[in-house]
């Protein structure tokens, strides 16, 4: 077992250095643990923000500038006074998400109490900007409406029961502290996929394959140390792009234990690593290979509840991914660093990425020794 150890930190120290020399993966890894991760946390947002505006005003009333003026950044832009006739051109060219149409005698309507309608148009080609928009811009012209009938408290009055709302973990609903863990997570999974990937087929392509049989060094040898050397750079620029990105760079608090992140991050990435070993022993190519490692992470990373909650999919799909490491992990990274959940909480997370390891690790070593065995 020593000889063993002493093999696998000697070939990681080789896939180490050969990684080192390689400047376009290194290049790719400091991308995408840096820069990558915060456009996709400051540039890509799911709350409504900056919505254009288009406004048609039939009544130019107290209550329709009223209502106009309610329209506030950050989340929509100022609104602009565009004529009836224009507003479906407008809505075809793109320039406007929300047209809003104030009829004439709307203030008149209102104090009559007639219950008149304001037409709100929505481009919902634009889907999480006109979902949430329209949404708030309902609640905020009953707001105003109310308001200027000064009737706010007395129909609150008149509910049944008042809702008191606590948002718990995000209570701004900040995007960002979201998304930019959640890119971590698919950043180690694709990175770990491909850099074990193609250190075993640099090594096939290069020829440089023979001079391991040669050695006195294992199967076994040869893809722990590639397993151990890709995880252990992909382990420690996450950790770091976790700590100087996240935290420093974007302020998203984490409440969790690092500790229990890095353990747990430590197993997914022994998972992800025996995968793409795996997915390298299928393919003869590189080119072959990128076809087979981009689906996987499209389909791990669709289903892992990263994009689309868990809950949200067809009943029969969620049994199923259950099963993929990517959903427990980003479970347990949610739990973790969002929650402050410890060992009693996430364990199930923990086996799930391990017993997936030990399958993928399994059939890797047989796939990588039936290869070696063949070039032999």
């Amino acid at each position: 077992m020593t000889q063993w150890l002493k093999n696998v930190a000697r070939l990681a120290r080789k896939e180490i250095a050969s990684l080192a020399r390689d400047a376009t993966l290194m290049v790719l890894i400091a991308f995408a643990f840096t820069f990558a991760i915060y456009s996709v946390a400051k540039w890509i947002k799911a709350e409504v923000s900056n919505a254009s505006v288009a406004f048609v005003d039939g009544d130019r009333s107290d209550l329709s500038r009223q209502l106009r003026a309610a329209i506030l950044p950050p989340y929509f832009k100022p609104p602009v006074d565009v004529d009836r006739r224009d507003v479906d051109r407008e809505l075809d060219r793109g320039r406007y998400i929300f047209a809003i149409e104030i009829p004439p005698r709307f203030e008149a309507d209102v104090l009559a109490g007639r219950a008149p309608a304001v037409q709100v148009l929505v481009d919902a080609t634009a889907m999480t900007q006109a979902g949430l928009g329209s949404a708030y811009l309902q609640q905020i012209f009953m707001n105003e409406t109310l308001a200027f009938l000064h009737a706010r408290e007395a129909a609150a009055a008149q509910l049944p029961a008042e809702p008191v709302v606590r948002v718990l973990f995000n209570p701004n609903t900040e995007s960002f502290w979201f998304t930019s863990t959640m890119q971590i997570v698919m950043n180690i999974t694709v990175l770990s996929i491909i850099l074990v990937g193609a250190a075993v087929i640099r090594e096939r392509e290069h020829g440089t394959i023979e001079h391991l049989l040669v050695m006195p060094v294992r199967a076994s040898e040869i893809a722990a140390a590639k397993i151990a050397a890709n995880g252990a750079v992909i382990f420690v620029v996450s950790l770091l792009s976790l700590g100087a990105v996240v935290e420093g760079w974007l302020r998203v608090p984490l409440e969790g234990s690092l500790a229990l992140f890095a353990f747990s991050t430590a197993l997914y990435l022994f998972s992800v690593t025996a995968l793409g070993m795996l997915l390298a022993t299928l393919a003869p190519s590189m080119p072959q290979f990128g076809l087979l490692a981009v689906p996987t992470y499209a389909v791990a990373y669709l289903l892992s509840g990263a994009a689309t909650p868990v809950q949200s999919m067809p009943a029969a799909m969620q049994p199923l991914v259950q099963l993929l490491p990517t959903t427990q992990f980003v479970t347990l990274t949610q739990a973790v660093l969002f929650r402050a959940a410890g060992v009693d909480v996430v364990w199930p997370q923990l086996a799930g990425i391990a017993a997936a390891g030990a399958l993928f690790l399994a059939l890797a070593l047989t796939r990588f020794r039936s290869m070696l065995a063949r070039q032999g």
